[in-house]
C-alpha cells in the first residue's frame, strides 16, 4: 500500500451514470490487475474503493458508477483537481493460471478491473474471451477497447435492446472451451458463474470497506482456508475456497 497525491487529467461520462477518471502520479504500488485504490473525499469520514481500469506509465484510469453521495461528488470533479489516493490495495488476479485460452466474465461495475487483465493476458500471447454483461444498451462501455486489445468480446444486455438478451451465464456455450476462468461483478451474478462455470477460476467480490487495508476487519469473509478479508486477502478469491454466506 501506497498513500501519494494524484492530478485529475480526466473525469468523462461513458455510460449512463459511469464516468472514466485518469489520474497521473505514481503508480508504482499498482503491481497486478484486480487490485483497486482507495480515495478520500472532501467532508467525507470514509474513502472511496475504485478497481482500477488501467495503469500505464503514471497514469491510472479508475471506472465508476455513480451510485450514491460519494461517486456524485467525484462526477463533479474536473481536470487539475487533486486527489488523495491509497494505491497498490488488495490482492489481485494470478496470470500465471490462465493457460492458452482464459475466458473473463464481468458484469456492470465488475468489467473495468477486467481491461487490465484482458491487456496483459494478450500481451502474453493467450487467446482471450470476453462476456460482458450489462442491464441495458444505455449501460454498455469498454466493448471496442476490449475488442481492439485482439480479445474476442461477447456483448450480453439483461433487456436485449444490445448482443445478445441475458445474462452472462447464457454466454457460456458459446465462449466455447476455456483453460481458465476469472470473473468481477455483482454476488448474484458471480453465485451463477460459480454453478455454471467448467474448471478452475478467480471471482473478484465487491464489499462494502471500512479502512480498505485489513485493520478494520469490517469486509471479512468465510473462506474453507477462515476467514479472509476482501480488502487484504482479497477481492480476488479462487473458486475452490469459496463459501457463500
Amino acid at each position: 500500500m501506497k498513500q501519494g497525491f494524484f492530478t485529475l487529467t480526466e473525469n468523462t461520462r461513458i455510460a449512463r451514470d459511469v464516468y472514466r477518471m485518469r489520474l497521473a502520479g505514481d503508480t508504482s504500488a499498482v503491481t497486478a490487475p484486480g487490485q483497486f485504490v482507495n480515495i478520500r473525499l472532501d467532508g467525507r469520514f470514509l474513502r472511496r474503493p475504485i478497481s482500477v481500469c488501467d495503469k500505464e506509465g503514471d497514469t491510472l484510469t479508475l471506472i465508476y458508477k455513480v451510485v450514491g453521495q460519494g461517486t456524485a461528488q467525484m462526477a463533479e470533479m474536473r481536470p487539475g483537481e487533486r486527489l488523495d489516493l491509497l494505491t497498490g490495495l488488495g490482492n489481485g488476479y494470478d496470470l500465471s493460471r490462465a493457460g492458452a485460452r482464459p475466458l473473463l466474465a464481468g458484469g456492470g461495475a465488475g468489467v473495468p478491473p477486467l481491461y487490465l487483465l484482458a491487456r496483459e493476458l494478450s500481451a502474453a500471447g493467450r487467446e482471450v474471451t470476453a462476456i460482458l454483461g450489462f442491464a441495458s444498451a444505455a449501460d454498455v462501455f469498454y466493448e471496442k477497447e476490449f475488442s481492439a486489445l485482439g480479445v474476442r468480446v461477447l456483448l450480453c444486455t439483461a433487456d436485449g435492446s444490445r448482443g445478445r438478451g441475458g445474462f452472462v451465464t447464457d454466454a457460456l456455450e458459446e465462449a466455447g472451451d476455456y483453460t481458465y476462468f476469472y470473473t468481477c461483478g455483482p454476488e448474484p451474478m458471480l453465485r451463477a458463474l460459480f454453478s455454471a462455470s467448467r474448471g478452475s477460476g478467480e471471482f473478484s467480490f465487491e464489499e462494502r470497506m471500512g479502512c480498505g487495508f485489513g485493520a478494520c476487519m469490517g469486509c471479512t469473509c468465510r473462506t474453507v482456508a477462515g476467514p479472509k478479508r476482501i480488502c487484504r486477502e482479497g477481492p480476488v478469491l479462487k473458486k475452490e475456497e469459496i463459501l457463500w454466506r
